[in-house]
């Protein structure tokens, strides 16, 4: 039996993987998955093409016109949306940059590959998160009476104070806690960037007793995790997500408006900006607090919210959405015109 010997394209994706995406990239884990799935669904797709195994692939394999292919039948065939089948377009982009420093003879080929634009007419998802009677009946729909439901609330109100997203808040760790005054709680983000956010003197207090009703929490030496599941094992981000649609299936009942929204959690990082901002906090500060790459991500936010709209509209036009005088709206053409006159 023959010895299969790895081709160039195979031996550049181990070092892209193991090497060039968690250590130099600095990529989390869950990134570096997404980018795995898209570069496996290529492959596949292109060993198919050629009637040949994976293995037997090499760079120049990867062609302009065989990822176009590529990408319509992830429209066509997977159902994949613009969004998802950009997002794929993008991790061989990156893979494709990544190739032309360690394979330059193929340049040419590889540069027409990073060119590849992305297509238009993604429709942009509404930002969905609870507003403070959807958070508050979140959060009273929780059993505190049990060592679980004790987690889960401290969990969750530790979501919203920091605004973390979930796997960040399922890798804090003890010796990541700092409950005495000023309490603070430092996050490892993506790209391996840390920062440091403050925690109300509530979460600390959960926190601390979370930390002191676990003994496996009290020896810090270890640096055990804070959240974990009924075992002691590491909370995963689909047994959060289990985790919210039960609680908010049960808080539906007390805040009907639960039930029209699609949550998940990150729903709840949503929510820590939305509110951040109806509080006056101003930009740069909740990109900072949420750990956000640029201002363009945190300005999403002033687009979501409803209330800020309507703040606005009676800020610029006030009489426009005032009560008419006895309570009923009346227009003729006249007043119709004149406010048009107006805008």
């Amino acid at each position: 039996m023959s010895r299969i010997i790895p081709t160039a394209l195979g031996r550049d994706l181990v070092t892209f993987f193991e090497d060039f995406l968690p250590a130099q990239r600095g990529l989390s884990p869950h990134t570096i998955r997404s980018y795995r799935d898209a570069l496996l669904l290529l492959l596949r797709f292109t060993a198919r093409e050629l009637r040949r195994t994976v293995d037997r692939l090499d760079v120049r394999d990867l062609t302009v016109e065989r990822i176009t292919r590529f990408l319509s039948a992830l429209e066509a065939e997977r159902h994949n949306s613009i969004v998802t089948r950009n997002a794929r377009l993008g991790a061989i982009h990156v893979f494709a940059r990544y190739l032309a420093g360690q394979r330059p003879e193929h340049l040419g080929t590889l540069q027409r590959i990073i060119g590849m634009p992305f297509k238009r007419g993604a429709v942009e998802a509404p930002i969905e998160y609870l507003d403070r009677t959807e958070l508050d009946a979140l959060l009273k729909s929780i059993d505190r009476s049990t060592d679980l439901g004790r987690r889960d609330y401290a969990l969750f109100a530790f979501m919203f104070n920091t605004g973390a997203r979930v796997q960040e808040a399922l890798n804090v760790r003890v010796a990541d806690v700092r409950l005495e005054a000023p309490p603070q709680v430092r996050l490892l983000g993506k790209g391996r960037k840390q920062r440091t956010c403050p925690l109300w003197p509530a979460t600390a207090r959960l926190l601390r007793d979370l930390i002191a009703e676990r003994r496996d929490l009290r020896d810090e030496s270890v640096s055990p995790l804070v959240f974990t599941n009924a075992r002691g094992a590491p909370l995963t981000r689909y047994g959060v997500r289990y985790l919210l649609r039960r609680y908010v299936q049960t808080a539906s009942q007390v805040a009907p408006s639960l039930k029209s929204k699609k949550l998940h959690p990150h729903s709840i990082r949503h929510s820590t900006a939305v509110a951040l901002l109806k509080s006056g906090v101003d930009f740069a500060t909740i990109s900072q607090w949420l750990g956000h790459a640029g201002l363009n991500t945190t300005m999403r936010y002033a687009r979501a919210d409803l209330d800020l709209k309507r703040q606005a509209l009676a800020q610029v036009f006030p009489n426009a959405v005032a009560p008419p005088p006895g309570g009923r709206l009346f227009l003729d053409g006249s007043d119709l015109a004149g406010w048009l006159r107006k805008l």
